[in-house]
């Protein structure tokens, strides 16, 4: 890549495979070549321990202490900060420490824009920054989508999301229009799919009848696998723990369809 993409993986809402996708496509981009930085910016800090850091509030160093720095103007120590997972992605932790972010923040100038500055020196090491949000439209999620190009939606097929989905896109319009207008909307990707249920389908046709027209809905489903929750108690991604079951090649595919529309975009930006 000519320049580094960040992603935000954001939902308001829990318990929508947020971090899973977010964990799985980061390491997918990484199998097919590229440089991955993984940031965990939710304060339980789930997707750290499903990378296999079980005691991630012992950790010395975090993505907390990393702002801490910041908003003090002290020097980051990306160095001591940046984890390696044997997966070839890196990983900036979370843990409990994050949950007063928040309220450190009231009187820091651009607020807003923290996480930004503090990830900008990392842009020129990685092609890829993936951004782990809490399940909330707060502070930590407009830092983060502050900071990111764009945003990627996971979407559960097991209840109806238009009011959320409505929410969260006013959030990403607001942060579009004052504080970072170059943010785009990655895609929606609808996740815990049990194609055996008439609310599974009814959901996705919502979906893609609601929403297809102005933002791009994948291809790609993920289904609802025992697999996938088992693979984040191991430390692994699913591609290392069960890399034949239904969700790892869901989640091969789904990292193809993003790869492929980024190099039709920079195609597209090159033939101008």
């Amino acid at each position: 890549m000519d320049k580094c993409k960040v992603i935000a993986v954001a939902n308001q809402k829990g318990g929508v495979g947020k971090t899973t996708t977010a964990l799985n496509v980061a390491i997918g981009m990484a199998r097919n070549g590229y440089d991955v930085l993984i940031i965990d910016f939710d304060p339980q800090g789930d997707l750290t321990s499903s990378l296999g850091w079980k005691t991630n509030d012992a950790l010395e160093n975090s993505v907390s202490s990393m702002l801490d720095d910041y908003i003090n103007d002290e020097s980051i120590h990306y160095d001591s900060l940046i984890l390696n997972h044997p997966e070839a992605v890196d990983v900036i932790p979370a843990n409990i420490e994050l949950a007063d972010f928040e309220m450190r923040l009231v009187s820091v100038i651009n607020r807003e824009q923290t996480l930004s500055n503090c990830i900008e020196p990392l842009r020129s090491k990685y092609d890829y920054i993936f951004i782990d949000c809490p399940p909330s439209l707060g502070m930590l999620t407009v830092n983060a989508l502050a900071a990111a190009d764009e945003v990627l939606i996971p979407v559960q097929t097991q209840y109806l999301p238009a009011k959320g989905m409505t929410k969260l896109l006013q959030t990403v319009n607001k942060v579009q229009r004052k504080i970072n207008d170059n943010l785009k909307i990655n895609g929606i990707v609808m996740t815990l799919a049990d194609s055996n249920t008439n609310i599974t389908k009814s959901t996705i046709e919502t979906i893609r009848d609601s929403f297809s027209k102005n933002i791009k809905v994948f291809d790609t489903i993920i289904p609802k696998a025992t697999k996938a929750s088992e693979a984040s108690t191991s430390g692994k991604s699913i591609y290392e723990y069960a890399k034949d079951s239904k969700v790892a090649l869901a989640y091969e595919s789904l990292t193809k369809e993003i790869l492929n529309k980024d190099k039709e975009k920079q195609r597209n930006e090159f033939s101008r």
